[in-house]
Parts: C-alpha cells; sequence; structure tokens
C-alpha cells in the first residue's frame, strides 16, 4: 500500500514527501485504514518498523478534519512515552510530518527548561508529546487543562510498566474527556495482557494489530556470539574495534557503573566515546546524541534506557559487552542497527554471568544466535589500563527509586543542607544499656 491510496488531507501528504515515505511499512499498512476511520487501535510491531509515523499521520489527519475547537491554549492531543529520548525523537518526526498542517507541537520532559516548557504550555500547543512525570507536574499547577483533547497516543505502553510509570499514566489518563469522546491509539513493542487490561480499561473497543514476524529480529542484522571470559571480554572488544572498523557503534552494557569504567577505558586506549545513562544531565544526553548522529562521536556506551526509541541512521555495529537480563531488550538494543532497510550487526559476549541469559534469549527470539570463536589473535593485551573506581566515588543516582528503579523524572539533586536537616539525630546511649548501648531484652 502507497501512502497516496490513503486519501489523506494535502498538508499530511506533504510531511510524508518531505519525510521521504512513499510506501507503507506492514504495521503502518495494518494500522492506518482503521485509525483513519476512527477506530481505536493497540498495535504491535518490533522496533523500528515505523509505529511513530502511524500514529502521528492518524494524529493530524483527524485534527484536520475536526477543525479546531474549545479554548485556543489548550492541547488538542496528547503522546505519552516513557523516555525523554523517545519524546524527542518523536517531537522531531511530528515536526517533519506535520510542517504543513500549522499545528503547534510542544515536547514536554524533566531535565531542562523547566520555565520554558511551562510558558510554552501556557501560550498554547496543538499537540503535547511528554513523559508522565512533568505533565502531571504543570497539570496540578493548573498550567493547562486535558478537557479539550481529541486523540490521545500511549507509545511503547509495555515501558510504561516496566519503568513504574503505570500510576503516572492512569493519573493522566481519568483527567481525559471520556474514552468514547476522543480517538485512542497504543502502540508498543509487545501487547501482554497487562497492557490488554490497560487498553480495555481507557480505549473504546480497541482493535488489535499485530506485526510479529516469525523472526523477532530484524531480518538485515548479521547476529554473532562470542563465549568470553570475564577478565577477556575487554582484550576482545579492543581486537573488534579495531578489526571492525567500526565507524559508528552503540556498546550495552548492564551498569552505569560499569558504563563508566568502559568508557575511561576505551578513552584511554584512542577510542572516543562517551556514555549515556538514566543519570546523565539531560542537556549532556542531548548533546551526546547530537555528536553520535552527526558522526562525531564515533562509539557511544549505554544502558538500557538508549535501548529504546533512538532512531540514528547508519549504527553499524551494536554490541552486548553484557548481555541483557530481560531478553525483551536483547531485541531492542540489536535494533539500533539495520534500520530503515539498512544493514547491521551485532555482536554479544557472553561471560560466566551472562551464559545464564542466553537460553531465555533464544526463547524468545525463536533462534539461535550463531556463535564463532574468537582466534589468540584477535585479543589486544598491550593495551593501557585504567584503575576502576572505587565503589564509594562511583556518581550516585540522583531522586527517588520507584518499585526499586529509578524513576526518570526525579533528576534534581538535593541541596547539601536538607541533606543534614533531615538526617537522623543520634540515638542517646540507654544507661540501662550494656557497652554497646542495646537495650536489655526486657525493653
Amino acid at each position: 500500500m502507497k501512502f497516496a491510496d490513503l486519501n489523506l488531507p494535502e498538508q499530511v501528504m506533504q510531511g510524508v514527501a518531505d519525510a521521504g515515505f512513499s510506501d507503507c511499512t506492514p504495521i503502518q499498512e495494518k494500522t492506518l485504514p482503521l485509525s483513519l476511520g476512527g477506530k481505536d487501535v493497540a498495535g504491535q510491531a518490533q522496533t523500528g518498523t515505523g509505529k511513530t509515523a502511524a500514529f502521528l499521520i492518524s494524529l493530524f489527519t483527524k485534527l484536520l478534519r475536526s477543525g479546531r475547537g474549545g479554548e485556543r491554549r489548550h492541547p488538542r492531543a496528547i503522546i505519552l512515552a516513557p523516555t525523554r529520548e523517545l519524546v524527542v525523537q518523536i517531537e522531531k518526526d511530528a515536526q517533519v510530518l506535520g510542517a504543513h498542517c500549522g499545528f503547534t507541537i510542544q515536547a514536554i520532559y524533566g531535565g531542562v527548561d523547566y520555565m520554558k516548557q511551562k510558558n510554552a504550555l501556557k501560550e498554547g500547543a496543538d499537540v503535547v508529546v511528554g513523559t508522565p512525570g512533568r505533565l502531571i507536574d504543570y497539570l496540578k499547577q493548573k498550567v493547562y487543562s486535558l478537557k479539550e483533547i481529541e486523540m490521545l497516543v500511549i507509545d511503547e505502553a509495555d515501558r510504561m510498566f516496566d519503568m513504574g510509570f503505570i500510576a503516572d499514566l492512569r493519573f493522566i489518563l481519568r483527567r481525559l474527556p471520556p474514552y468514547d469522546k476522543r480517538q485512542n491509539l497504543m502502540f508498543s513493542a509487545t501487547l501482554n495482557q497487562r497492557v490488554m487490561e490497560l487498553a480495555y480499561e481507557f480505549m473504546n473497543v480497541p482493535e488489535k494489530v499485530a506485526v510479529t514476524p516469525e523472526q523477532m529480529t530484524a531480518e538485515r542484522v548479521e547476529q554473532v556470539l562470542y563465549h568470553v571470559g570475564r577478565k577477556e571480554k575487554f582484550p576482545l572488544l579492543l581486537g573488534l574495534l579495531r578489526k571492525e572498523g567500526m565507524e559508528r557503534t552503540m556498546i550495552f552494557v548492564n551498569t552505569k557503573r560499569e558504563a563508566e569504567f568502559l568508557d575511561e577505558r576505551l578513552n584511554a586506549n584512542d577510542f572516543p566515546c562517551r556514555v549515556i545513562s538514566g543519570d546523565v544531565e539531560q542537556r549532556k544526553r542531548l548533546k551526546i546524541l547530537e555528536d553520535f548522529k552527526s558522526g562525531k562521536l564515533p562509539i557511544m556506551i549505554a544502558t538500557d534506557v538508549a535501548s529504546r526509541g533512538l532512531h540514528i541512521d547508519g549504527v553499524s555495529h551494536v554490541i552486548n559487552y553484557d548481555l541483557p537480563q530481560d531478553a525483551e531488550d536483547y531485541v531492542h538494543r540489536i535494533g539500533r542497527t539495520a534500520r530503515a532497510g539498512a544493514e547491521g550487526k551485532a555482536i554479544s559476549m557472553a561471560d560466566e554471568d551472562g551464559a545464564f541469559h542466553l537460553e531465555a534469549i533464544h526463547e524468545y527470539i525463536k533462534d539461535k544466535i550463531p556463535v564463532e570463536w574468537a582466534e589468540d589473535d584477535l585479543f589486544v593485551h598491550d593495551f593501557k589500563r585504567v584503575k576502576p573506581r572505587p565503589k564509594g566515588q562511583e556518581t550516585r543516582a540522583k531522586g527517588p527509586t520507584r518499585h526499586g528503579r529509578k524513576h526518570p523524572e526525579a533528576e534534581k539533586k538535593e541541596p547539601e543542607g536538607e541533606k543534614k536537616k533531615r538526617s537522623r539525630p543520634r540515638r542517646k546511649k540507654n544507661p540501662a544499656a550494656g557497652e554497646g548501648g542495646t537495650p536489655p531484652a526486657a525493653e
């Protein structure tokens, strides 16, 4: 199916042409006829298949056809996404696809421009793209209202659950107009039972559309797995970087501490790289992403905060320095390469711990990752060594945790004075207690 066959408004077709689209992807071909017809849709497809364009085209078409109603300053459509990077990407795509529609599009996310975003909402925005935390903050201050919302889009709904956003998501959804007075679209890489329960609760008899090929991973990704000891991982990584000539490479690790240590070691050995994780300040994260996209930065080290929602053209290699503990994350990680029909290579290293996750990954992707055995000459042993930081000196997570995970919106540093005020007072020694200050058992 071609976009020209869908009877889209001229303004939307101009945006589609600007984006360089002509043929629909499978998820677009299945969902657009439904969503353009006014139906609610819950769409499932693997990463990098055009879900963003599918819901943006539907959104702009609906707003153009319905005309302007209600107060000028209140948003008419809201798009919810779990991570700041995904919000930025959606807003960027929306600016291209909606360039000729005349709508004001505003991104709302934590970490930057608090007053600037607040003032933009006050002035009025037709389409708001945001993370739940910052949106709720402004909503409680009555900066904007949700009473004029005509379309709701939830992107990466399963990730909302994973990141502890479900309470915030429900807070927002309960303040929208009734579900039958708006159109609702939900897109995700997986539509499990809990996601569908959310869909049936807040959507109007949604049509479930799944585009899940037998091969879970992108077809054009060449996958390879190396079994390697923990102490041999870095020598092998250096050998691979030298051999493969990786022009734009993403390296995934499981912890921020490992990311920082790997960053120091690679830079010390003349492989320029930067780290992107949930604790990096937002301005720095955006600058790192921009440098990586433009080619100024050849290597980016990332935790799983970056494995979803980022569309970066030309990523030649993805390296799983640590195998992910969640099998789904393997698919999302390697989906950063071979996007939009390009080719790419995904290299994974299974050490003594990582090998335990292989069975779950193979079961999830319904295939086995091809194994290669590294020759001795592939390992580099004459590298510059860097001492790991003592555990007490590592960068501490900023902000509270939720369900054992760091909330992405909690980035503000607590003033030193506040910490002291809240510190627990020293308990006086009980005179009746022994030398250690422990009260007698009877007390």
